[in-house]
């Protein structure tokens, strides 16, 4: 699968990726706020990652790489998780390398990949969330029309810091959608 956007390419991860995906995740700034990623993070967690993305049933959970076109690198990746066609809905996070954040590389790979789920896969909703605290997860959240919708106390066991975490909700409607625009 690609997709692409003015300035990233969303696409299947490859066995080529293990190394940005290293570079991006082996840092605490970025897997603290990721419920499933350890820290220190490794080759070994990278390999895994890209053998179970290439195995997943795209029925239901999509992951993609997020690609800089400029250089072709990978600089993050997002997801479409737990696909209900029935009842219109999805979910699914994001995360960008540290050193390509504040540049607007999230929000347009966010809204690219919401767009791709509103448009070609016919939902309606996504779900998602954010730790206590992620205020770039948050803005960039609203600013493509996300609403808070509560808080799951304790919701998951940080593989990065080993604490407990709440998840504050959010969603997203189709009409509620905010295009990206730099």
């Amino acid at each position: 699968m690609i997709i692409n956007s003015e300035r990233i390419i969303l696409r299947n991860w490859k066995d080529e990726d293990v190394h940005d995906l290293v570079e991006g995740l082996n840092n605490i700034n970025v897997s603290k706020w990721m419920a499933n990623v350890p820290y220190p993070y490794k080759e070994k967690d990278a390999e895994n990652f890209i053998n179970y993305a290439k195995n997943l049933d795209e029925q239901d959970n999509i992951s993609l790489a997020i690609v800089l076109k400029e250089n072709n690198k990978v600089i993050g990746g997002t997801e479409i998780t737990n696909i209900n066609k029935k009842d219109g809905t999805a979910g699914g996070g994001i995360w960008l390398n540290e050193k390509y954040q504040k540049n607007g590389y999230g929000t347009e790979a966010f809204s690219t990949k919401i767009k791709y789920a509103f448009n070609e896969l016919g939902l309606r909703r996504m779900e998602n969330g954010y730790f206590p605290g992620n205020e770039k997860s948050r803005k960039m959240q609203e600013k493509l029309g996300y609403k808070n919708e509560g808080i799951k106390r304790k919701k998951f066991l940080c593989l990065a810091t080993y604490e407990y975490v709440d998840e504050c909700i959010t969603g997203l409607l189709k009409e509620e959608f905010i295009e990206y625009d730099k």
